[in-house]
């Protein structure tokens, strides 16, 4: 018998289950989308300048808008590896973008998978049939992404180095018609989604997680222009993906907010340099936010983790950090691992949390602040945690109901796969 041809190869349905939750997926293509840096602001801005006309049109035919909460820290990482796992960090093992790594007593990226205790949705559909393409802005997520992924997996901002034998497929500049965008732009994230659009029209891929970038957001406000002008451009995309027949669900990894003075210069808690002005040195800070792109943020965000010597008593740190101007909660590592969901092996002695208009530095030699000199908008602690949650169809009684209660926004493939009225 000749071997069926993508096109008439049908749309597998059949369950799989990934980390203890069964999936039941439709016979039609499905999409999820993370729009990274999206609080339900921006939404609101340009849905009030009528700039989301498909978002609209969407939500008038039964679809669904929603507000839900994210895993903490509200990083990128953290939260791409819940929502691709189903489950919080407590679980994946995924706790920041960076980390100090016990094993090697290293201060480390967390960009591969190597670092996830979880096996990932989209690994197990691939298993179970469907066509699975990732398409991510940011190269340092596709490792984890793609974690023991037979699929499609690559990223906007390397496209162009994309290859069959690494990546799923190449000639992607063709494919999408456009080149590999600058990561630092709008045309990062448009690319991702025009990607996706391109990868379903081929009928290349039947399931699709497609993250896009924050630059946008850690640039302009919700009200801004700019980002008025940006989520209309990505509702164009939307509407695209809609015009497939593709179920299309949305949440973000985290919010946004301005970090800065009323001048406009960053408003900054140097804990380093506090703590060894009041406790000598000695004391380890790690900033979870760092990564690559420091255009975005300059490395500060509102979560940081104090890894304490053992010359030190860490509960008077902790005791003595609560009382500082601009920080809003301190734990230790066992009520950080309960409370905020951490797995507590890969955190530091103590986890702090800053005020929603307030970051958190090492000292201001560490930080070139250059980029945000005039402007600081950030992330990383409670203020960002709440996060739009959008699907294309009506839901089933039983998540119309789990929508109203605490839904996360890792639950959107559960959504997506299980819990529309579209089968």
């Amino acid at each position: 018998m000749p071997e069926m041809s993508t096109s008439e190869r049908p749309i597998s349905s059949r369950p799989f289950t990934a980390n203890s939750k069964t999936y039941t997926p439709p016979s039609c293509p499905v999409v999820v989308i993370c729009l990274d840096g999206s609080s339900d602001e921006y939404l609101n801005a340009a849905l009030v300048q009528q700039c989301m006309p498909n978002l609209e049109a969407m939500l008038r035919r039964g679809g669904f808008r929603g507000v839900v909460r994210a895993a903490l820290p509200s990083f990128t990482n953290v939260n791409n590896a819940s929502i691709v796992t189903g489950v919080p960090p407590q679980i994946h093992g995924i706790s920041g973008n960076f980390f100090l790594d016990p094993q090697t007593g290293q201060e480390v990226m967390m960009n591969s998978g190597s670092y996830l205790r979880a096996e990932t949705i989209l690994a197990q559909a691939a298993l179970a049939g469907r066509r699975v393409g990732v398409v991510t802005a940011k190269e340092k997520l596709r490792d984890i992404l793609s974690h023991n992924l037979e699929g499609i997996a690559f990223s906007a901002e390397k496209a162009d180095q994309a290859k069959v034998e690494t990546h799923g497929i190449d000639n992607v500049e063709a494919l999408v018609g456009a080149p590999t965008p600058p990561i630092y732009s709008a045309e990062a994230s448009l690319f991702v989604l025009a990607a996706g659009v391109a990868l379903l029209r081929q009928e290349l891929s039947d399931l699709l997680y497609l993250s896009l970038t924050d630059y946008m957001q850690h640039k302009y406000a919700p009200s801004s222009t700019e980002a008025i002008e940006f989520y209309g451009q990505l509702d164009h995309q939307i509407g695209h993906l809609l015009s497939t027949g593709a179920i299309v669900a949305a949440t973000a990894d985290h919010g946004m907010n301005a970090k800065q003075r009323r001048d406009g210069t960053p408003n900054v808690v140097y804990l380093e340099t506090l703590l060894n002005q009041s406790f000598g040195r000695g004391c380890t800070i790690i900033l979870p936010i760092t990564d690559p792109y420091v255009v975005h943020h300059g490395s500060l965000g509102s979560f940081a983790e104090v890894h304490v010597p053992e010359h030190l008593d860490a509960e008077t740190i902790r005791r003595w950090i609560e009382q500082l101007t601009g920080i809003t909660e301190v734990y230790d590592r066992r009520e950080a691992g309960r409370r905020l969901e951490l797995p507590s092996d890969r955190i530091g002695n103590l986890v702090v949390l800053s005020a929603r208009d307030v970051v958190i530095g090492r000292t201001p030699e560490h930080h070139d602040l250059e980029a945000v000199a005039t402007g600081l908008r950030s992330h990383g602690g409670r203020y960002e945690e709440m996060v739009p949650l959008l699907l294309s169809e009506p839901l089933k009684p039983l998540y119309a109901r789990y929508a109203d209660a605490d839904p996360r926004n890792f639950d959107i493939f559960d959504f997506a796969l299980n819990g529309t009225t579209r089968s």
